[in-house]
């Protein structure tokens, strides 16, 4: 069956989050489906319905779109305009073709957002890289594949996408489970844990004012918390020695992460290992503050009151459409996973990023870097 004519009438009347067309000069396309999905936002796709998007698309300032956008988009392709009635802020030609053929998107890396919702090709990626086979589980191939570490993190660092944001393989036995964890488990888990610290803790002072005083010093030692572990612990990189225990465990612990951004079940902390990297500081929070015991839990509640805001708000960078100051943080975040991820480590928060001179310095789609 040929594709239809639109209306001009009908291109107007669906511009709503209901039903959003746009056009690429004579083109329509029905992209409602992928509101939801837009790494930028839908609000940034309902700017524009019952518009013409050719401008937008490749404007630098903005954000030059890659060419796994138009592959998106061709897949809503629904119709077109009649003749003679092209939008005049196109003047009638179609857009540019976009950088790179469709057909090498099946072996290519990630390079920007768009590309996070573009299928990774399983079998061709392997035969072409030569490093983990996404049908089988990772944990061994990394084990056993004998990588160097150059090898390993040119390698990890090109982003795939695995079956629409599922969960590949880890294990591949009784220990899966523990690997994946749905977002909503952490506030469940840990918000009454901090709730039985905060009225423990508040047993040891005059006023519940005071309490609160030292649950916001603990919230505000987590964002630099945050910022540390991202950069130096889960971002050890080229510091860490090449062998394969260190390798497997940068994987394990952040690797797996900057590999598959968009698996829902490991982007926030599974509880066995939060309660493993939670311990020392639970132990160094009451050695600092040895002298009342009250005093150091309020502080450690407030820290991992942090943790929490942390990992959801890490969840929701990826997966979530959010206010405005949250979608520029997901356009920061992002570009940490497929521009620079030796830049970036603030995930809630640019501000140590600015302190430690590490921030990603942005215009459209250039980044450069702060020395």
């Amino acid at each position: 069956m040929g594709l239809s004519t639109i209306s001009l009438a009908e291109l107007e009347q669906n511009a709503s989050s209901k039903s959003c067309y746009v056009t690429i000069g004579s083109k329509v396309y029905d992209v409602t489906p992928f509101i939801s999905d837009h790494p930028g936002g839908g609000d940034l796709i309902l700017e524009y319905a019952g518009k013409d998007v050719t401008a937008i698309l490749t404007d630098e300032v903005s954000h030059m779109h890659s060419d796994a956008a138009y592959e998106i988009l061709n897949d809503y392709h629904i119709g077109f305009l009649p003749q003679g009635h092209i939008p005049a802020s196109v003047g009638g030609l179609l857009p540019p073709s976009p950088p790179g053929s469709p057909s090498n998107l099946s072996i290519k890396e990630v390079e920007c957002e768009e590309d996070l919702s573009v299928p990774t090709d399983l079998v061709n990626d392997y035969k072409v890289h030569r490093f983990l086979d996404l049908n089988r589980p990772l944990f061994m191939q990394v084990w056993g594949g004998g990588f160097s570490k150059k090898f390993y993190l040119e390698q990890v660092h090109k982003p795939r996408h695995y079956k629409g944001g599922e969960s590949a393989p880890l294990f591949g036995n009784f220990l899966e489970p523990l690997s994946c964890t749905p977002w909503y488990l952490i506030p469940i888990i840990w918000l009454p844990c901090v709730g039985y610290g905060l009225w423990e803790a508040n047993k040891g002072f005059s006023s519940p004012a005071i309490t609160g005083l030292f649950w916001v010093f603990g919230v505000m030692i987590w964002t630099l918390l945050e910022y540390l572990l991202h950069r130096c612990l889960f971002h050890v990189d080229e510091k860490m020695p090449d062998n394969r225990v260190f390798i497997t465990g940068h994987f394990l612990l952040h690797g797996i992460h900057h590999y598959l951004p968009m698996d829902r079940l490991r982007l926030v902390m599974p509880p066995a290992l939060f309660v493993m990297l939670a311990t020392p500081f639970w132990k160094l929070a009451h050695t600092i503050f040895y002298q009342n015991w009250y005093m150091g839990t309020a502080v450690y509640c407030g820290g991992i009151f942090g943790y929490i805001c942390y990992d959801l708000t890490h969840y929701f960078l990826h997966h979530k459409n959010l206010p405005s100051y949250y979608r520029e943080l997901k356009k920061y975040h992002l570009r940490h996973h497929f521009a620079d991820f030796q830049k970036g480590f603030g995930v809630t928060s640019k501000f140590w990023d600015k302190v430690f001179g590490t921030e990603l310095i942005y215009t459209g789609s250039t980044v450069k870097k702060v020395e």
